[in-house]
C-alpha cells in the first residue's frame, strides 16, 4: 500500500485535513485492484475527483460509471471530466446509487465500487446518503463485483444521520459470509471520534 502524507495543521483547518487524507487513503487501496481496461463504479460522483481519478486508471480502454443523485454533482462532474477530456470513458448516472444493478452491463465484471457517503461538499448538507439505500447500494454492489474485486466505502460519523449510516454499515458488513468476503475496516484512533473512517469488502 502506498504510503499515505498526513501533513501537520491545527484549527479550523484539521476536519478537512482528516477528510482529505482518508479520502486519499481509500483511493491509494482502490488503485491496486485496478488496472488498465477495467470496470469501475463511482456510487458518488460528488464533486467528480473520484471519478477523474478512476477514469485515469481504467484508461481509454476502460469504463466509468459515475452516480449521483443530485443534478448539481453531476454537472461539477461533467466540468471536471470536460477540464481533463476524459468524457470518453465516463458514463454519469443522475440516479440513486441504490439501482446501480439497472444500470451496469458488465455484471461480474466490475473490479471496484467506490462509495463517499455523506452530504455533497459545498452543496445542500440536509441532503445525505442513508443507511437503507447505501446498504442497498453496496448489496448491489457486491452481486456485479468479479472475484478479487473491492468495494470501498468512507463513511462520516460525525453527524447523527452520518453515525447511524455508519452503524448500519458495520452491521451489514458483520454479517457477510466468511467464506466469501474479506472485510476491513479502519478508524483512527488518535483522531476525533467524527473522523470518516474506511470500509473495504473484497469479493473472494
Amino acid at each position: 500500500m502506498r504510503a499515505c502524507n498526513i501533513e501537520k495543521i491545527s484549527g479550523d483547518n484539521m476536519a478537512k485535513s482528516i477528510i482529505t487524507t482518508t479520502t486519499k487513503l481509500a483511493m491509494a487501496i482502490v488503485e491496486k485492484y485496478v488496472k488498465t481496461g477495467d470496470i469501475v463504479i463511482d456510487a458518488t460522483a460528488g464533486n467528480g475527483h473520484d471519478t477523474l481519478a478512476l477514469a485515469n486508471l481504467v484508461g481509454e480502454i476502460g469504463k466509468v460509471y459515475a452516480f449521483d443523485i443530485q443534478e448539481e454533482a453531476i454537472e461539477k462532474t461533467r466540468n471536471l471530466l470536460a477540464e481533463s477530456s476524459r468524457f470518453y470513458n465516463v458514463m454519469l448516472i443522475c440516479d440513486s446509487h441504490e439501482k446501480i444493478a439497472d444500470y451496469i452491463e458488465e455484471k461480474g465484471q466490475v473490479s471496484v465500487a467506490l462509495f463517499n457517503l455523506g452530504y455533497l461538499p459545498s452543496g445542500d448538507k440536509a441532503i445525505n446518503t442513508t443507511a437503507e439505500s447505501s446498504i442497498r447500494a453496496i448489496e448491489e454492489s457486491l452481486r456485479i463485483l468479479k472475484k478479487g474485486g473491492v468495494v470501498s466505502i468512507v463513511m462520516y460519523p460525525g453527524t447523527e444521520i452520518g453515525k447511524t449510516e455508519r452503524d448500519a454499515v458495520l452491521s451489514y458488513a458483520q454479517n457477510l459470509p466468511h467464506n466469501e468476503y474479506h472485510v476491513c475496516y479502519s478508524s483512527f484512533p488518535n483522531q476525533p471520534e467524527t473522523s470518516p473512517e474506511i470500509l473495504l469488502i473484497e469479493v473472494k
